[in-house]
Order: C-alpha cells, then sequence, then structure tokens
C-alpha cells in the first residue's frame, strides 16, 4: 500500500482534544474511539485491506501521521478508511458552506394501509437518508376506498414508521388525519444523536445539521 510519507515535525490526530456535541463531525468515531475489536480497513487510495485488528490499524495509520476514520459502523464488521480527517473536516466543510440552502428541504414519503415489509423497510431508509441530510421528513399516508372505514390500521402503520425513526426524527405533532389521508412531519435530531437503523452513510460523508429556523 502507498501511504503517504509522514509530514515533518508531526501532526497531531484530529481527536486528540473532545470537540463539542455540536460539532457535526464529533459523531464520527476514529482512532481510539472505535469500539469494534475488528474492522475492514480502506487504505487513503479507496483500495480494500481487508479485515484486521483496530489496534493494528490505528497503529498503522498513526505510523504515516494518519487518522483511522468510522466510515460505516453499521457494517459487520465496521468499515474504516486511512486518512487525514483534519483536512478531510476542513475540505468538508468549505463544500458543505456552499450548499447550505439544499438542506432543510421538506421531503415526503408515502405509505399505503396494505403496505408490503419491504416497502414499507425501503421508504423508512429513504426517510432515514433524507433525515440525515438535515431535512425535514413529511409522512403521508393515503387511504383508498373502504379502507376510510378502518383508519385506525393507518395509524397503525404511522405509528410503526415514527417508532422505526425515533432514532433519526421527532415528530413536530402527532399523526393527524386530513381527508382520506394521514400526514406527519419529522424533524432531525441532532447529528450527534442520530443512529440510521437502515441508511448507510456513504465513506466520507458526514450528517448534515439541520438548519436553525428563524
Amino acid at each position: 500500500m502507498a501511504l503517504p510519507s509522514s509530514t515533518p515535525g508531526g501532526r497531531t490526530p484530529y481527536n486528540r482534544d473532545a470537540r463539542r456535541n455540536n460539532d457535526p463531525f464529533a459523531a464520527i468515531r476514529r482512532n481510539h474511539r472505535i469500539k469494534s475489536p475488528q474492522i475492514r480497513v480502506i487504505s487513503p487510495e479507496g483500495r480494500q485491506m481487508g479485515v484486521m485488528d483496530t489496534a493494528k490499524a490505528i497503529a498503522l495509520a498513526l505510523q504515516f501521521n494518519l487518522d483511522l476514520v468510522e466510515v460505516a459502523p453499521n457494517a459487520t464488521p465496521p468499515v474504516c478508511r486511512i486518512m487525514d480527517f483534519g483536512k478531510y473536516v476542513y475540505e468538508e466543510q468549505k463544500k458543505h458552506a456552499h450548499s447550505k440552502p439544499a438542506a432543510g428541504k421538506i421531503k415526503e414519503i408515502e405509505f399505503t394501509v396494505r403496505i408490503e415489509k419491504g416497502d414499507f423497510l425501503t421508504k423508512v431508509r429513504h426517510a432515514e437518508e433524507f433525515l440525515d441530510n438535515g431535512n425535514k421528513v413529511k409522512l403521508r399516508l393515503k387511504f383508498r376506498g373502504r379502507e376510510m372505514a378502518h383508519t385506525e390500521m393507518g395509524f397503525e402503520v404511522m405509528k410503526k414508521a415514527l417508532t422505526e425513526l425515533e432514532t433519526m426524527g421527532h415528530p413536530d405533532s402527532d399523526p393527524k388525519l386530513n381527508g382520506k389521508q394521514i400526514n406527519v412531519m419529522l424533524s432531525p435530531l441532532p447529528v450527534n444523536k442520530r443512529k440510521p437503523k437502515f441508511h448507510v452513510r456513504e465513506a466520507g460523508t458526514p450528517p448534515v445539521e439541520a438548519p436553525v429556523e428563524d
């Protein structure tokens, strides 16, 4: 593996000091904060290095003045990449400074009363992704024909969806029946409290903090 040579004078890894909870990058585990005893390692160039002991991978990263960063914590085993985390944070902050208006948009996810389990989980995963990008998510369930005679079934579906998404967002109010549909709006949790169950974050892509409303 062609790792870059160490910088003259050395470089302190990004996570030597604790960062404030409102730091959107604070939730990303790196170096000695990585809990799993074994991980799958990706080189700085993006090549697979296989599964190895976490301690060995950390030592390898620090040997070259780089950081070991957990990029897919929900994978088995978790996936980590060797990188200069401080440089990565700087570049991401510059990039997102120009794309902040995109965050905060309202995304819609539509359910049906008789939705199949696979479709339900797919929609929940999409909702997790939207919330992780700092967007509000409107959940909507449409009743068809005689289904209006059993609105409690629709509320059960919405309740189940809210339960699945409680580690990513919180409802602004209780689900409400409006005509032939049930609606509820979800706002994303703070970045450091989000724990996706189904959505796997892309390597090197941090969650986005929701914009502060006036």
